[in-house]
């Protein structure tokens, strides 16, 4: 944390009108720059979203010797190095607060000829680590984490890595892309299976680089030894932060929100179906394909949400959406059941429990469990809520404002920066009457 508080004010009812463009997807945005270094050739890209994480990876690469011009409105210029340019970095890389980062860059330094450090801030140095570190060594990798498997992560250069049959034990996307990653390098071939989808932009952008991946049903293969191709990438919207205006619209009666170019992709489009089966009312307008990954405007209107039980196999295809979801369901009428999102306890903060005593404390019957929540609807109530940190959860507070009886303050708020710089003015511009303001 900083050390003055970023403090969220959002007064009380409102709607959302008009059109919105909200910020570049980061999954994507992260694997752009990634990739880009690593290939053959000059990569443009656009749309990039200017976050605090992306712009850890950014930083991580440019620290490696690769040259990164930008960003400069969204644009960014990578200079690729190919597969084995990447140089020593001076210092250990500090990767902030992003997960997303650390996990994908395991798997795609434990390839390289030089030993390399990776750090983060406080949130980051106390996420899980042996998920990756565990199934790289077994490629061969010399992966290091503290005896609790958590950063800094110490990888060992010069390591001959093996590709290897993988099975996951628990979905996640940033295991499965790091696993994919250090298969680039491996000798023969990796493959990695999956229990449940998560998203497969890695998958994706692969092969928009030109590298070929073989997917078969829940599993993923990449042969190590070939190239990247340089090539252009217009990131779509990001429909994580796409989310909390699509929530909401729905609770707040008079809305009508238009999202512009926002990325659909099969496996993150959870958010969509559960506020469907909730009654929202979603239209998905002018689907294309930008760049490998299918984009559409999203058209939301108010509407009476009611509870329902949460299918556990759109669980992973929401993961990160579900804070919004636990406001949607806070003013939605009777009770929704989340079960099978014990993941939620190690995202940035508890955002299960985190989640539960801030809808408490707004007067929301609401009961965490293992791996989800009960949430009764009814009314909201004015009050403080501590974000703990996690920018989600304070843009997910921000938005029940909307239906609440008296202002809502919200502590903790600076991280929002990782994943939506410009919230606040945009939110602000769709109707919520919101401010922020250092506390410290």
């Amino acid at each position: 944390m900083s050390g003055s508080d970023l403090v969220f004010k959002v007064s009380p009812g409102g709607h959302l009108q008009g059109v919105v463009r909200v910020a570049g997807d980061k999954s994507i945005s992260h694997r752009s720059i990634m990739l880009g270094s690593l290939a053959n050739g000059v990569t443009e890209i656009s749309g990039f979203l200017e976050g605090d994480d992306s712009l850890a990876t950014l930083n991580a690469f440019r620290a490696m010797g690769v040259r990164i011009d930008g960003p400069q409105d969204g644009n960014v210029t990578v200079h690729g190095v190919g597969m084995h340019g990447l140089k020593a970095p001076a210092a250990p890389l500090d990767l902030g607060n992003s997960g997303t980062s650390m996990r994908l860059l395991a798997g795609l330094l434990a390839g390289q000829a030089f030993d390399v450090e990776m750090m983060g801030d406080s949130s980051l140095n106390s996420r899980p680590m042996r998920r990756v570190s565990v199934p790289l060594s077994e490629m061969g990798a010399v992966v290091e984490g503290t005896e609790a498997g958590t950063p800094p992560l110490k990888i060992k250069g010069g390591q001959r890595l093996k590709g290897i049959s993988y099975e996951m034990p628990m979905a996640s996307a940033q295991v499965k892309s790091s696993l994919l990653l250090a298969g680039l390098y491996a000798d023969g071939e990796t493959c990695v299976t999956e229990p449940a989808p998560t998203r497969d932009h890695t998958e994706r952008m692969l092969q928009g680089f030109g590298y070929e991946v073989r997917v078969s049903g829940s599993t993923a293969c990449v042969s190590g030894g070939g190239a990247l191709r340089a090539t252009r990438i217009d990131v779509p919207a990001d429909i994580s932060s796409a989310t909390f205006f699509m929530v909401g619209a729905a609770i707040a009666p008079g809305s009508d929100v238009t999202l512009q170019h926002v990325g659909i992709n099969p496996t993150r489009i959870g958010v969509i179906n559960i506020l469907r089966q909730m009654g929202g009312d979603i239209e998905v307008q002018n689907e294309r394909i930008v760049g490998g990954e299918p984009v559409a405007d999203i058209r939301v209107r108010s509407s009476q949400l009611h509870g329902i039980q949460i299918p556990e196999e759109q669980v992973p295809l929401a993961i990160d959406e579900f804070p919004a979801l636990f406001v949607a369901a806070a003013c939605a009428e009777g009770e929704t059941l989340l079960t099978g999102a014990e993941e939620l306890r190690v995202k940035e903060s508890d955002r299960i429990q985190v989640m539960a005593d801030g809808l408490v404390a707004l007067g929301v019957d609401a009961t965490p469990t293992a791996d989800g929540m009960v949430i009764r609807g009814g009314e909201i109530n004015g009050g403080s809520v501590d974000s703990g940190g996690d920018h989600r959860i304070a843009m997910s507070f921000a938005m029940a404002a909307l239906r609440a009886t008296g202002e809502i303050k919200i502590s903790d708020c600076a991280n929002v920066n990782t994943s939506f710089p410009g919230f606040v003015p945009l939110a602000r511009d769709a109707g919520l009457q919101i401010s922020s303001q250092n506390d410290g």
